[in-house]
């Protein structure tokens, strides 16, 4: 019989309690499974959509719980949460419960007091989100339309650029990494999905990797590398996508790092099937890369930082966060499933310059789909 579950948090910020209750409630709300039913202890505000959403759930408001004897008896309100969730709990007989490691520790220390047994569980949780149902695979399709419209339409802002100075120009202005992101954000909000501030629009002469959404100036034959990762709106859930692109002349040395990274997107990709590890797919790229004599985090001595050549990981599962399981890295231990959906990155960097291409993947049952649908070459 499988454990009974307990998870208290919003759907907004929490992709555990977004999987079983696919609506966006921006405020915490106990979700229970106990005995094969499904309980949600919510209030009248939330109780309709609830119901059209998840009809196989249950739905208990905080009134039938004596919520307004506490407010009568002059209860603060977040010790009201607290005793709901209590009595909802003994109403269902809880005794024993997984949770996510981020239940919140007050109400955990309330409910361990009434004797109830909580365990912290988090591969349970990330195996329960790891194969996609239609719903959030529909959404994860929906965002990949929008990363691509905002790809195109970085693609199309960079063709109109000029090289002036050592800089880009538009309109007789410099453009802007910022520009050029705002103009992505725009065209991904057009279809639906929601892309944030820091998404990448960086020069590698000055942010040759990492994480940094770049700022500033762009400048002619500089591999500009850009990374789009929208939330659909509907759904919740992400997609995630890289290009590099140089406006100008890519050096010799560029061109052969790109063509590196597409090879490394090919063994990788064709390799992709339930069963294989993420770590065998990074050790295919692994062995791409430093056939060409680039450093990569299998080669490197123990604790030396790696700031050069293939440094990060290939990749990671995509869904309702952005990052989440399967990694695809050195730690990546645990078979793909069906149902999986991972963007893979390779990518590397020399001396100022750098290439990374990325694009999203589906698990299939006897291989991959790709679902990235996107030019790969340098020119814009």
């Amino acid at each position: 019989m499988p454990d009974d579950v307990l998870i208290y948090a919003d759907t907004e910020r929490s992709a555990t309690l977004r999987h079983e209750i696919p609506l966006a409630i921006g405020d915490p709300f106990l979700y229970v499974e106990a005995d094969g039913r499904r309980v949600v202890l919510t209030n009248s505000l939330e109780r309709d959509r609830l119901a059209r959403a998840v009809p196989d759930v249950e739905l208990v408001l905080g009134d039938e719980l004596g919520l307004d004897d506490l407010v009568a008896e002059g209860m603060p309100r977040h010790e009201i949460d607290l005793e709901l969730a209590a009595r909802l709990c003994r109403r269902v007989d809880l005794r024993t419960a997984v949770v996510p490691p981020e239940l919140p520790v007050v109400l955990a220390d309330r409910l361990r007091a009434d004797g109830i047994e909580l365990r912290p569980d988090h591969e349970l949780f990330e195996a329960r989100r790891r194969a996609k149902n239609a719903a959030e695979l529909a959404g994860i399709r929906r965002a990949q339309v929008a990363a691509e419209a905002g790809m195109a339409a970085c693609a199309a802002l960079l063709r109109e650029a000029r090289a002036e100075g050592g800089e880009l120009r538009c309109n007789g202005a410099p453009l802007l990494a910022e520009e050029v992101r705002a103009t992505i954000r725009d065209a991904c909000a057009a279809h639906g999905a929601v892309a944030p501030s820091d998404t990448i629009v960086a020069r590698s002469d000055r942010f040759p990797g990492g994480h940094d959404p770049g700022h500033g100036p762009l400048a002619p034959d500089v591999p500009i590398t850009v990374d789009v990762w929208p939330r659909d709106e509907e759904s919740g859930c992400h997609a995630d996508m890289t290009r590099t692109f140089v406006v100008g002349e890519p050096t010799a040395d560029v061109v052969a790092m790109h063509e590196l990274s597409m090879e490394a997107l090919r063994r990788s990709v064709a390799a992709v099937r339930p069963g294989v590890t993420g770590r065998a797919l990074y050790d295919i790229a692994c062995d791409v890369f430093e056939a060409a004599g680039h450093p990569t985090r299998r080669t490197k001595a123990p604790g030396q930082p790696l700031t050069e050549g293939f440094y990060f990981s290939l990749g990671h599962g995509v869904g309702l966060e952005v990052h989440e399981a399967p990694g695809l890295s050195r730690s990546g231990t645990e078979p793909l499933v069906a149902g999986d959906v991972i963007a893979v990155e390779p990518g590397t960097s020399r001396g100022g310059e750098a290439a990374r291409v990325e694009d999203l993947v589906l698990v299939t049952q006897d291989g991959a789909e790709t679902l990235t649908d996107f030019p790969y070459g340098l020119t814009p």
